[in-house]
């Protein structure tokens, strides 16, 4: 099955989870944040599903992003959600459970973009499997290779995106505080960093 033809499974299973629920638009609208029109046009496939719309909808169903998306079979540990598009990045979802630690597996294509930083609550992990990612946080502004991870409060402004390079592909981890993930970044502009460590293990690295 395409992407095309898991996507376009979407609207007609979130209306049937509803529906099953006993749950109409306006509540839905309700618990959710999101616009009864803009639900409905999701269920009817006229509006494409992202990350912002199906997150907050899974929450509210109390069901596994997954399950939104197409689940696997039972029993079966092996996450096999379907593709997001979100803001030109592709999301592939690494878990299944609304709330708690969420990760994804996102790819970033090649372009050129003005770093737009924003806070929020949180803590996020970035791992970087291949390609360049540029990170802007706070007063940094760092470059992370391939192998390479940055750990940081979403409360400083932040911003993460393409060098302009070429495509980047990464891990990202966001959710309640848990075992950090210390790394060596590299200043895309000069300047240091503070105390950090290698993904590999390595032990505590060099200030960059």
């Amino acid at each position: 099955m395409s992407t095309d033809d898991v996507l376009a499974g979407v609207g007609p299973r979130l209306r049937r989870m509803r529906k099953e629920r006993g749950v109409t638009l306006a509540a839905l609208s309700e618990t959710t944040g999101i616009s009864v029109s803009t639900l409905s046009r999701l269920e009817s496939g006229l509006r494409k599903p992202s990350l912002e719309l199906l997150l907050p909808i899974a929450r509210a169903h109390r069901a596994p992003l997954d399950e939104l998306v197409g689940a696997p079979a039972a029993g079966d540990p092996r996450v096999r959600a379907a593709p997001i598009v979100r803001g030109g990045r592709t999301h592939w979802p690494l878990t299944r459970q609304p709330g708690g630690l969420q990760a994804f597996k996102v790819l970033e294509p090649r372009r050129s973009l003005a770093p737009d930083p924003r806070a929020h609550e949180g803590y996020e992990w970035l791992y970087v499997l291949s390609g360049r990612l540029r990170l802007v946080l706070g007063e940094h502004d760092v470059v992370l290779a391939a192998g390479e991870a940055a750990e940081f409060d979403t409360r400083v402004p932040h911003w993460f995106g393409s060098t302009g390079e070429g495509p980047v592909e990464f891990l990202s981890l966001y959710g309640p505080q848990g075992e950090r993930m210390h790394v060596r970044a590299r200043p895309a502009r000069g300047g240091r960093e503070g105390r950090a460590e290698r993904a590999e293990g390595e032990g505590a690295g060099e200030d960059a």
